[in-house]
């Protein structure tokens, strides 16, 4: 899913169901700290972070579940595909978000890795879980939005 888009960012991959299962407060951009495998198994691609979440240990942002692939061509210096990933963050922003997850209930939800300048890039998400009804809203609308456009394009 190497796709490439004009401010000259190369995203690697979306987290599509994010947007679906939470509301988005804040948005911050946060480097990701990766082995050498690690990073040549991104550059291919081969990333998932569907159903990952970041969490604070110790004064830091931790990326939990987010799934690397073992890179083939790396013999015994391998990394685990489900490892636990430190993300770079200024520690006004670490505070920040930790007030955010303890006071207010959010949590923290990567919705897309890219690469900028060559550089591996996450986006993180200070999120608000949807109820099971805001869901069925959410489905309603991009439902009609779907089907309007089909009698406009019928119509003209």
């Amino acid at each position: 899913m190497n796709t490439k888009t004009n401010s000259g960012l190369k995203i690697i991959c979306l987290n599509r169901k994010a947007s679906f299962n939470y509301f988005f407060e804040d948005l911050f951009e946060a480097g990701i700290i990766l082995k050498g495998s690690e990073i040549k198994s991104v550059r291919d691609g081969k990333v998932n972070i569907a159903d990952s979440y970041a969490v604070e240990k110790n004064g830091e942002i931790v990326l939990i579940n987010s799934h690397i692939a073992t890179y083939k061509q790396a013999s015994f210096s391998n990394h685990k595909p489900l490892d636990e990933r430190k993300l770079l963050l200024n520690k006004k922003e670490i505070n920040k978000l930790i007030g955010k997850m303890q006071r207010d209930g959010f949590t923290l939800v990567p919705t897309k890795m890219y690469f900028k300048k060559g550089k591996a890039k996450i986006e993180i998400a200070v999120a608000k879980g949807k109820k099971q009804f805001d869901k069925r809203a959410t489905k309603k609308t991009r439902d009609w939005n779907r089907d309007k456009a089909r009698y406009i394009r019928k119509t003209s």
